[in-house]
């Protein structure tokens, strides 16, 4: 009996609970609506784009040589040292070489000695002319009188005038040929002159270009080899380094060595200066190496101020292709299976729909759009797992940030 009463008195306490806590449920209400996504879009819109490729190098000079000696001699005197900019020709130091001295002197009076035996052979042959000239017309005379009046001259009188004739003819073409070897000995002495006049001048070290001086290897009273001498390493002057224009050699990956020309443009920046230079492609290998796979390409950096400095690292970015005024679209936006694309839009009636899309050249974040999307439409950016076509979804238009291109 107790029991029974226990439980219809918990009974009433849960009636009476259930009465004061709840509300009345109309027939037909429902929950209120969920409200609708709020997702991110880009605006389609005209754009530049490039496709870019960025390569890192270190610059090198132009040309750089180590200034050797072509005769061997003492450094007399050296007028440059590292760091001093100097022209074309411009005297870099004078070798002191007295033998060389001695031989130009030879070589000189050997060559007026040549001059004296050539006018010496000129007049014997004006000699040997002159006495021909004389025995040649006796002759005719005597031969002339023995014709016209035979018998008037002895024949003995005819062949001694007819021998001199000869033989002053005959001294004629020896005084020819002497003159004529007398001759070829003065073109030789003029030759020695000039040979040891030249290696005489070899004693003045030029600069062949103009430049820097990068290093200096002698100090005055060295004794300097010939830079020919194949018998030893004969230890150079100095170092110069052409760097008003500077080389950059990039290793161009094999997949756009088709992609690179002569004169194509190049930014070249410096990371230690924070400034951008102008450079252009000015040679390329034409080879690809099978053991990097890329191909060297130098480019061209103007450097008239000296700003560069050769071993800079530089960062070039190699303009490839390049599209003005297309339109364009984060690359956030593209969904990609296999070879097709696909970006949803929003409608005006804010609701999604997924379009396939052709796609351009394709930049750091950017693409460009062939087909499939109009200037002034809205795509979605961003995380599209929870999105799908038809949904109805509040746009909030953002900007995407542009890479480098």
């Amino acid at each position: 009996m107790r029991t029974t009463c226990i439980c219809i008195f918990w009974g009433l306490i849960v009636v009476i609970g259930n009465s004061c806590g709840s509300k009345p449920v109309e027939g037909n209400s429902i929950a209120p609506a969920a409200e609708s996504p709020i997702v991110a879009v880009a605006r389609v819109a005209p754009a530049d784009l490039a496709k870019t490729e960025l390569l890192t190098a270190e610059f090198r000079p132009y040309q750089e040589i180590e200034v050797h000696a072509k005769v061997a001699g003492y450094l007399k005197q050296i007028f440059v040292d590292v760091g001093d900019r100097v022209k074309v020709g411009q005297t870099l130091a004078i070798l002191e070489v007295p033998e060389m001295t001695d031989d130009v002197v030879h070589a000189a009076a050997a060559m007026r000695r040549s001059e004296a035996e050539v006018q010496h052979a000129r007049e014997e042959m004006a000699h040997s002319e002159a006495v021909h000239d004389a025995a040649h017309l006796a002759y005719q005379r005597l031969a002339e009188v023995s014709k016209t009046r035979p018998n008037l001259v002895a024949q003995q009188e005819i062949d001694d005038a007819r021998a001199k004739d000869l033989a002053s003819e005959a001294a004629v073409s020896a005084a020819k040929a002497s003159l004529a070897a007398a001759q070829q000995a003065l073109d030789v002495s003029k030759s020695d002159v000039q040979r040891t006049n030249t290696m005489a001048a070899y004693s003045k070290i030029t600069a062949p270009f103009t430049g820097v001086i990068s290093k200096r290897y002698a100090d005055t009273g060295a004794m300097i080899q010939a830079g020919t001498s194949s018998q030893s390493q004969a230890m150079p002057l100095v170092r110069l380094s052409q760097i008003d224009l500077l080389r950059l050699i990039l290793p161009v990956p094999e997949q756009i060595v088709a992609r690179i020309h002569i004169g194509q443009p190049v930014e070249v920046r410096v990371p230690s200066l924070n400034r951008t230079f102008p450079g252009k492609v000015a040679r390329f290998s034409d080879t690809v190496s099978t053991a990097t796979r890329t191909m060297e390409t130098e480019v061209d950096v103007p450097n008239p101020n000296l700003q560069l400095v050769p071993g800079m690292y530089a960062e070039a970015l190699l303009t490839l292709d390049r599209r003005e005024n297309t339109l364009a679209i984060p690359l956030q936006a593209v969904s990609i299976q296999g070879d097709k694309a696909t970006v949803f839009v929003v409608n005006r009636e804010n609701k999604v729909e997924e379009r396939p899309v052709r796609l351009g050249i394709q930049t750091a974040n950017r693409a460009e759009v062939i087909a499939g999307l109009n200037d002034g439409d809205f795509v979605v950016v961003g995380n599209r797992s929870q999105i799908q076509a038809g949904l109805k979804v509040n746009p909030k238009q953002v900007e995407v940030a542009k890479a480098s291109e």
